[in-house]
Parts: C-alpha cells; structure tokens; sequence
C-alpha cells in the first residue's frame, strides 16, 4: 500500500452512519477510533464502541453501514473496516468483509437479518424528532391539541425538522410539506386531537430515553479509552 493520506473524506463518509439506538454519527459519538486513505484508493476504518459488550446486532450494523458509506466514495477501489475491543469483533468483522449479512456471520445464534430492528430505531428516531420540533411550536404558544391540524409545511424551517422529515422518509412515511405534522410512526396515520396529548407524552419520553442513553454511552467511551476518537466532537 501506498503513504496514506488525510482522512477527512472519510470522515465526511462515515458522518453519514448512525449508531441505530442514539440515532447520532458514530463519528460525533467518538466511535471511529482512527481513519485513512491511501493514494491507491484503500481505505482503512476502526472503530471502537463503549463497552466489551455492546449488542453485537447494533455493532453490525453500524461496521456494515461503515463499509457501504465508505465504499461509495469515489476513487476508493478497497474497503477494510475492523471492530476494536469487542466480544464478537472476529464474526462481525469477518461477516461484513465478506458482505454475508448477520444471519450467516452468526449463524446459529442470529434468527435473521437486521431490518426490522433498524425500523424499530427509526420510529423512535420519528417519536424523538416529533418532540423536538413540538417543543417549539409549544413554547410559541401553540395549544397542544392544535397540533393535530398542523402539516410540516406549517412549522418553521430548523435542523430539527429536516431531521424529522429524513427520518420519516426513510421510514416510507409522509415527509412533504402537506404531510401531518403528528403521525403514528408505525402506521403514518395522522393522531387525532383526543390522542395529541398521549401521543406528545410518548414523543417525550423516547427522547428523553434516546438522550439520556446517548450521554451514558459518551461517558462509558470516555472513560475507557481517555481520549478522543479521529471524528469525535468535544462537548
């Protein structure tokens, strides 16, 4: 292999992979350990998470979203990512290597592939954003059971509704201007003003689970490794 080069197109790739449970970038989360690019197009990713024990099915699939973003970049001819410090970094690094799914990497032990799991992260990714942006259309002074007759054209452009709409539409889920504002994230079906109040209730509190679980992580990372990864933001 050629002298390798700066890695911040990398970066830029891997910025686009999600830790499935925190819904955040691996590489604000800290967990891209160290990246590269040689002249000859062979890129090298590694990538630690919190603990020994993380889920193995949410490593694999940030390491397996890892390799495709990476993959996609133009001029990169040779993917390599590789799992540090993880009970089942041999299977999922030698399954995504070999693009043989989570299935066969733990064959056995796995009952299938990941793609319901990732929908269940991103309806809660839904739920959370839907409290983000309820939030402020609340502080406005918006009555709560108003909502209900809300669109997303209706609510002010910000980060945190244009995250809400990416979510949804990965979800297949109404995402356009004339959409509802509130939605069931299972079904896309509008909530009805009776139901405003439970729905917001339960918006809440998966942020609030998603957030508190986020900063645990960030501290568990810390503290194991005492310093910063190639990505991570210092907050």
């Amino acid at each position: 292999m050629s002298a390798v080069s700066d890695g911040s197109r990398i970066l830029a790739a891997l910025a686009t992979v999600r830790d499935p449970e925190l819904d955040e970038p691996i590489t604000s989360l800290g967990f891209v350990a160290s990246c590269a690019l040689s002249e000859d197009g062979c890129a090298e990713v590694r990538l630690r998470l919190p603990t020994y024990f993380c889920a193995p099915n949410f490593a694999f699939l940030m390491v397996a979203d890892a390799h495709d973003a990476v993959s996609a970049m133009e001029g990169v001819r040779h993917t390599e990512v590789v799992l540090e410090d993880h009970f089942a970094a041999e299977a999922i690094n030698d399954g995504v290597a070999a693009r043989a799914g989570f299935a066969r990497a733990f064959a056995g032990e796995a009952a299938g592939e990941l793609d319901r799991l990732r929908a269940d992260f991103l309806r809660k990714a839904v739920l959370a954003g839907t409290d983000q942006v309820c939030r402020t259309a609340l502080a406005a002074g918006a009555e709560p059971a108003a909502l209900a007759g809300l669109s997303l054209g209706d609510v002010p452009g910000s980060p945190e509704l244009d995250r809400l709409r990416h979510r949804r539409g990965e979800l297949g889920l109404p995402a356009g201007d004339d959409a509802p504002l509130l939605i069931d994230p299972a079904t896309g079906a509008p909530i009805a003003a009776d139901a405003v109040s439970r729905h917001l209730h339960r918006a809440r509190t998966t942020r609030v689970g998603i957030e508190a679980n986020t900063g645990i992580c960030r501290g568990l990372l810390r503290h194991r490794y005492q310093d910063e990864g190639e990505g991570e933001e210092d907050r």
